[in-house]
């Protein structure tokens, strides 16, 4: 291959019934990902989502591909919010809105908890949006300069791990 070729992938269109059950099984996986964390069986998924578990392994290979599926979903709701917040919200609250938000979900989203402990190793965009509310409440002087956002995002996964045991 030159440096001129290109190499495309091309996904497969699916059918408007596999459309549906992805749907369904992302949703239904969201579900018990949430209630159970990130230990719970595909067939839990499968059953909730009432398709064979042979559904779920031919739109997620494995469990593994099942679970990115669902963080790369949080992770963008998330960051969305964050962003959100950035553009929007006072300077010297942002930080502490998003917060709370997070920690609230989290009450109930054990995949909340998992995504920001690292369990899953999926924060990269997230820990972004956050560094630029820590910049912004920083620059407003709501919170001192030496807060580092990995400082930050220990204290949210804490914080969501305390909200999530303690409902």
């Amino acid at each position: 291959m030159t440096n001129t070729d290109e190499l495309i992938v091309v996904k497969p269109v699916l059918r408007a019934d596999a459309q549906r059950n992805r749907l369904r099984i992302l949703e239904a996986a969201r579900s018990v990902f949430a209630e159970l964390g990130a230990g719970a069986s595909t067939e839990e998924v499968a059953s909730r989502a009432g398709v064979a578990i042979g559904t779920v392994f031919r739109h997620f290979p494995t469990k593994r591909d099942l679970l990115a599926a669902i963080m790369l979903d949080l992770r963008g709701r998330l960051t969305e919010q964050a962003r959100m917040l950035a553009s929007e919200a006072h300077p010297g609250t942002a930080l502490f809105e998003f917060a709370s938000g997070v920690v609230e979900q989290a009450t109930t989203k054990r995949t909340v908890v998992e995504l920001l402990t690292g369990a899953t190793g999926q924060a990269g965009s997230l820990q972004q949006a956050v560094e630029i509310l820590l910049a912004l409440a920083q620059a407003a002087g709501t919170v001192r300069q030496d807060v580092r956002v990995a400082d930050v995002m220990a204290l949210l996964g804490a914080a969501s791990q305390g909200a999530l045991r303690g409902g």
